[in-house]
């Protein structure tokens, strides 16, 4: 073999593996972007929500969550929190109970601040059911108390959730590719319009609430996700709303937008061969799940850098 034809070769190799690394390092002169990804025994999706993440510049730093316990100042150095999904403490007490007693107890004031600053919040299918029970999510109501207290007590001791996330209609696991719709312009993790195909996985994904609960979340922009049937009817009947959930609400945001929660599993589509439509050549060039982690990245670094 000619000498030049291997070293078109060799140089062909390390463009692809420089073409395959997740762009890790922010730009020379720019604030790097920190993103702490918890976890606790159970959780089992902080690696690729992480990586989601961390390909569109973030520096990423997995901790434990007795680690954030210890040291709540963590999060005066972090842009984001976010809480992957998983089993935390095998859903023991009732899904992401454990965990979002030991964050409300020590993290809350911590969290809001880096919120208040700029910062993100995400939480994924058993983050979700973690943000609402240390309720930062659905969070601060109009009027900028905190929603959900009892009259008497204080956040450490007491907390009556205004929705709550439970058992699927159906009594069982759903483990099913979806399609998701945002509905809201008030989430930096989505743009209204912005279709997301995508798996959920879980046994207590149904969101329920009041009508009272509903309309102010409503008029507050505050439902960030629907899922979407092939037609669009409204309601969404089984299997496109795989869980019952009222009013096909599949994710929500606290009034500022940057705490976000949803069932379904954007990090489980970031590669275009993860699409069951990969084979079929109908999956989009770019994957539908990408598209929270690149608006968020977008957000910190107009915010931060």
């Amino acid at each position: 073999m000619a000498a030049s034809t291997k070293k078109k070769k060799t140089a062909k190799r390390r463009a692809t593996k420089r073409a395959a690394k997740p762009k890790r390092a922010a730009k020379r002169g720019s604030k790097a972007i920190r993103i702490l990804v918890v976890r606790a025994p159970g959780t089992n999706c902080d690696q690729e929500t992480g990586y989601a993440f961390e390909r569109e510049g973030a520096t990423i730093k997995h901790v434990h969550i007795n680690a954030l316990l210890d040291n709540p100042k963590e999060l005066t150095r972090a842009h984001g929190l976010v809480i992957p999904g998983g089993f935390s403490y095998g859903d023991d007490l009732g899904a992401g109970t454990v965990l979002g007693t030991a964050m409300r107890t020590k993290l809350l004031d911590p969290i809001r601040s880096m919120v208040d600053r700029g910062g993100i919040a995400l939480g994924i299918c058993n983050g979700f059911q973690v943000l609402v029970k240390t309720g930062l999510l659905p969070g601060h109501t109009d009027d900028g108390s905190k929603e959900g207290l009892l009259p008497g007590f204080s956040e450490s001791t007491e907390l009556q959730r205004s929705v709550a996330l439970t058992s699927n209609l159906q009594n069982r696991y759903e483990d099913r590719w979806i399609t998701l719709e945002a509905v809201t312009d008030n989430c930096v993790f989505f743009r209204r319009g912005d279709v997301i195909y995508c798996p959920v996985a879980h046994a207590e994904g149904r969101l329920v609430c009041s009508d009272a609960t509903l309309a102010r979340m409503a008029a507050a922009d505050q439902i960030a996700l629907r899922y979407l049937a092939p037609d669009r009817s409204r309601p969404v009947p089984f299997p496109h709303n795989p869980n019952g959930s009222t009013d096909d609400i599949a994710g929500i945001t606290d009034p500022t937008g940057r705490i976000l929660g949803l069932m379904p599993h954007p990090e489980r589509n970031q590669f275009a061969w993860q699409d069951p439509r990969f084979h079929r050549r109908t999956a989009p060039r770019k994957p539908d799940g990408l598209k929270p982690f690149i608006n968020a990245m977008k957000h910190l670094k107009s915010t931060f850098s």
